[in-house]
């Protein structure tokens, strides 16, 4: 496990063409962004959503920016206003869309500009089944994913389900970013493990930025 206290600086740590870790790029920035997070949260508080076939997600989720991403019987959507109460999502901070507009840029994708944010809190147990980003517009915009928190075990995979993946450690402030060629691969986080962070207490908290329009 990567030292949580070290202060070594941050450093890129390839996964594949096109897909990057930015090594706790986030860092000096967490204390904000959970702050953020917190505030968000008290306009749109954190929801376990329930998939298309009825299952309770075991990730907790809300949304900011001019579009929010969820799912209910109709499927998965974005859409401009939370479904569940009918108020439009909070807005994007001007920190998020920054670290995710330069994050974007570090790692080979000029001109990034999303649109939405998904925030998903994992508490011990939860975990994402392998999945791809595929309901966005533009699929020639990259993902950019910011851990903060309880450490996570990242799966990274191919383009089919089955495909072999790759499964790396992410830490507070680890930054992935993935498009191009690697746009629609296979991801997922397995089972959180129960910890205790001192900014993030017994949860991890992901950012995800997307140009859904």
């Amino acid at each position: 496990m990567l030292d949580l206290f070290s202060e070594e600086a941050p450093w890129q740590e390839p996964l594949a063409e096109g897909a990057v870790i930015l090594r706790r790029r986030a860092r000096d920035d967490a204390d904000a962004l959970l702050a953020a997070i917190h505030d968000i949260a008290r306009q749109n508080p954190f929801a376990h959503r329930i998939t298309p076939g009825g299952h309770r997600m075991s990730v907790a989720m809300t949304n900011c920016g001019d579009l929010g991403w969820s799912t209910d019987s109709r499927g998965y959507q974005y859409t401009e206003q939370d479904n569940a109460s009918g108020h439009k999502w909070p807005p994007m901070p001007a920190l998020f869309r920054t670290l995710a507009q330069q994050t974007a840029q570090e790692a080979g994708f000029s001109g990034f500009n999303p649109d939405a944010c998904l925030i998903n809190r994992y508490e011990p147990g939860a975990k994402l089944t392998l999945h791809q980003d595929k309901d966005e517009k533009d699929l020639r915009q990259p993902i950019v994913s910011v851990s903060l928190g309880l450490p996570a075990v990242f799966q990274f995979g191919g383009f089919e389900r089955g495909d072999a993946t790759q499964r790396v450690l992410l830490e507070h402030g680890d930054i992935v970013v993935w498009g191009g060629p690697s746009r629609l691969r296979y991801h997922g986080i397995l089972p959180l493990k129960p910890g205790i962070h001192p900014a993030a207490g017994a949860f991890r908290f992901n950012l995800t930025f997307r140009r859904a329009h």
